[in-house]
């Protein structure tokens, strides 16, 4: 029995991709699907309800949540309220999953010590040059290379969803909640996932400013969490040898850390690449 909760904020063009590959889903007997419309001004509440007919014929149930704009961390509190199971997969609602993905999830949480898991993380194809050769070298970096890092898609099962009460007012709920695991505790699957990048470089510089963002809060807010970090970092070598191989990837990758610790974000307000 799984819940599938997916905070959506103006997710129009992305949303029916992202459950239909769900619904793709093999391995799954019960699965409830949360869809928490968060302030959405556009058809995303309509597309959603769109595939109640598909939902039920598998068996399965959508709830369609047309809430206020909460930001990220109401929405998820909000899908919470309306969930069903213990055991949770939290999805961005522009994540396509593979088909075997979400019962692989559902296996390795099937347990009664806390659990997180996630899937391979596979960065989509990106459209813009800066975008595509910043992509090159992100997806070399221990981030996505090492442990589960969980960005845009992670689960816990009902014992690991204990270990926090509702979703705190923060920027990054993927890494508040995969520190709330050990790296014992956190379990990556065969199968994967399309996570994708923002287009264009003065987007990934939002982006990556938001995100350095989150993290120190985090260490700010939480800092008691920061023990279960298995955090890798390249030696020079490693760096030089990711110069060398690809020249171009790598000075857009520098180029957007540089401009984000000359200019580091100085509000909360949600940032959009998209």
């Amino acid at each position: 029995m799984l819940s599938i909760l997916i905070p959506a904020n103006n997710e129009a063009a992305h949303i029916g991709p992202c459950l239909k590959a769900v619904l793709a889903s093999g391995g799954l007997e019960v699965v409830q699907i949360v869809v928490a419309a968060n302030g959405c001004d556009d058809a995303t509440v309509q597309i959603a309800e769109g595939f109640r007919t598909a939902v039920e014929h598998r068996g399965w149930s959508l709830t369609v949540l047309d809430l206020p704009a909460l930001g990220k961390m109401g929405a998820l509190n909000a899908a919470e309220d309306a969930a069903n199971f213990g055991t949770r997969a939290y999805l961005d609602a522009d994540v396509l999953v593979d088909p075997e993905l979400m019962g692989q999830i559902a296996e390795v949480l099937n347990t009664d010590a806390p659990r997180y898991a996630s899937g391979k993380l596979r960065l989509a194809h990106a459209k813009t040059w800066a975008t595509r050769a910043y992509a090159r070298t992100y997806s070399k970096v221990p981030f996505i290379t090492h442990g589960v890092p969980g960005a845009g898609l992670f689960a816990v099962n009902a014992a690991g969803r204990a270990r926090w009460q509702e979703f705190p007012g923060i920027i990054s709920d993927d890494t508040f909640v995969r520190l709330n695991f050990t790296p014992e505790e956190r379990i990556g699957t065969q199968a994967g996932y399309d996570w994708p990048l923002v287009e264009g470089f003065a987007a990934l510089v939002k982006v990556r400013r938001r995100q350095n963002a989150g993290v120190d809060e985090i260490k700010a807010r939480f800092p008691e969490l920061l023990k279960n970090d298995d955090k890798f970092t390249l030696s020079l070598g490693e760096k030089l040898g990711m110069m060398l191989r690809d020249p171009l990837g790598f000075a857009i990758y520098a180029a957007v850390s540089i401009v984000v610790k000359l200019s580091p974000q100085k509000s909360n307000a949600w940032e959009r690449g998209r």
